[in-house]
């Protein structure tokens, strides 16, 4: 693959936004989510992710773990990845697999291995739990790893996955790296993830006001520098990856984090908060922000699939 200097083809409105110290960074994830995956579990299942809606629906509490399937369902057609058997995947690797739910129902799905990882230790303990349960443990494995160094051999999966994981990477060059890396030839890409908007021509970078609004969520969630969907594409054409699509899922998302508060708000979902400790409490509260940089355009829910050649 091709290797390029870090930062070299990120847009200058990242490198000023975001949790900056790697090893503050990768705790800090790791802490949130062993902290706040067993109330998200609780209440939203075992998919930690955004749902997939039809713009301008009207849409109840139950109905968003079927949005959170149909969020999977719609970036594998988005990636037109084929349900005949004979070119279905078969190995598949899950990075920032949270507690397993992908990994799972892709396993299921394809009658395909999964192994996924995860920075939280909880999570890869509470996923191996579950597929255990699910009769799943022969085909489906978890353990703490970092995406940016993953353990794996080159070429291993052919498909690799990573829903909502990206913003929490420091080194988007890296990471964009190693999933290009354990990707076979012939083998799927799909990325889908949170987003800056993409800086115009004339523009050099972010204003003032959408950096702040950015670093406030950075702090509550972990997050390290933003990159746009656009730097993304340039990061892939980057490893010589082919087939690249890109496009704003963003209206599809839009109610999801106010049902994520609605869901907060009620009694069970308020105590189990304040039980949890801080880290959870603190994103909790920064909830309303990421509704703001959506509103405002700044934040984008990106889908990006590509395919490694054959």
């Amino acid at each position: 693959m091709a290797s390029v200097t870090d930062m070299n083809v990120v847009s200058s409105s990242s490198v000023e936004v975001g949790i900056q110290n790697q090893p503050e960074l990768k705790k800090g994830i790791a802490d949130l989510y062993d902290e706040s995956s067993g109330i998200w579990e609780d209440i939203w299942g075992d998919h930690m992710h955004h749902g997939y809606y039809e713009p301008q629906s009207s849409v109840e509490l139950s109905d968003h773990r079927a949005a959170q399937i149909r969020m999977i369902e719609k970036a594998l057609s988005f990636a037109a990845i084929s349900e005949d058997p004979a070119k279905k995947p078969t190995s598949i690797v899950d990075v920032g697999c949270g507690i397993g739910g992908s990994s799972r129902y892709l396993a299921k799905k394809y009658g395909a291995t999964a192994k996924g990882i995860t920075l939280s230790p909880v999570q890869a303990e509470r996923a191996q739990a579950l597929a255990d349960a699910q009769g799943l443990g022969d085909k489906v494995s978890f353990q703490v790893a970092d995406a940016l160094n993953q353990p794996f051999p080159d070429g291993q999966f052919d498909l690799v996955w990573s829903m909502e994981s990206g913003e929490h990477m420091p080194n988007k060059e890296k990471f964009v790296g190693e999933l290009a890396r354990v990707a076979a030839p012939g083998g799927t890409i799909i990325l889908v993830t949170w987003c800056h908007r993409d800086l115009s021509p004339s523009e050099e970078s972010l204003t003032p006001e959408e950096k702040e609004l950015l670093n406030k969520i950075c702090k509550a969630f972990y997050l390290p520098a933003w990159c746009s969907t656009a730097d993304y594409v340039k990061l892939l054409q980057s490893n010589s990856l082919q087939d690249i699509k890109a496009e704003d899922w963003s209206e599809n998302v839009a109610p999801f984090w106010p049902a994520v508060i609605k869901s907060a708000l009620t009694w069970k979902g308020f105590t189990s908060v304040l039980r949890s400790g801080w880290k959870t409490i603190k994103a909790a509260l920064a909830m309303p922000l990421m509704i703001e940089g959506y509103k405002k355009g700044l934040i984008k829910f990106a889908i990006i699939t590509c395919r490694k050649p054959e």
